[in-house]
């Protein structure tokens, strides 16, 4: 059955690319791979960020498993402007799937980003994925599945999270313990 492990990135230093993990963050990465390893995973895919990477290494590094970066993995961008009231912004989009601000990415299209990384790698020969990306972006993976997810739930995710979908039953589960 084939099993992803949506996973939300560790604290970070900030929203920018290259934004690396805290020191709390670097120690939430450690402690996600050891949660990882009682899991059978056979393929890592991340979000070229920094922060997504430095949340998935020490797994890497423990399993040996190689890390394939993915654009379609990065953070949707909401806009090119600092908005003050970007929080009500973000909720108007999931309101509006289709609503774009200046520079930045719809929910709709970060959908399609998400469905087509899914679509790819369902194909895959392995049946046990970890995906490492950020909270906006997560949101619409677990939406992928279960279109309950949206924009209280963002808001409940923690740093790092983990969701298990088993993507034939389409069946979503939370089983990171804060």
């Amino acid at each position: 059955m084939k099993t992803i492990y949506i996973v939300r990135h560790a604290k970070a230093e900030g929203q920018p690319f290259h934004a690396a993990l805290t020191a709390e963050g670097e120690g939430q990465a450690h402690r996600l791979a050891s949660f990882l390893e009682q899991y059978p995973v056979e393929a890592i895919y991340s979000s070229p960020f920094k922060r997504a990477l430095q949340t998935i290494l020490p797994f890497a590094e423990r399993t040996g498993i190689s890390i394939h970066e993915d654009d379609r993995l990065g953070e949707r961008i909401l806009s090119e402007k600092d908005f003050s009231d970007w929080k009500e912004k973000l909720q108007r989009s999931f309101e509006d799937f289709s609503l774009a601000f200046p520079g930045g990415e719809s929910n709709e299209q970060g959908m399609a980003r998400a469905a087509s990384f899914i679509e790819d790698v369902v194909k895959k020969d392995e049946n046990h994925i970890v995906v490492v990306s950020h909270g906006n972006l997560t949101t619409l993976f677990l939406r992928y599945f279960d279109e309950k997810y949206g924009f209280d739930e963002l808001f409940a995710l923690t740093n790092p999270d983990v969701y298990l979908v088993r993507v034939d039953e389409g069946r979503v589960e939370r089983v990171w313990e804060s």
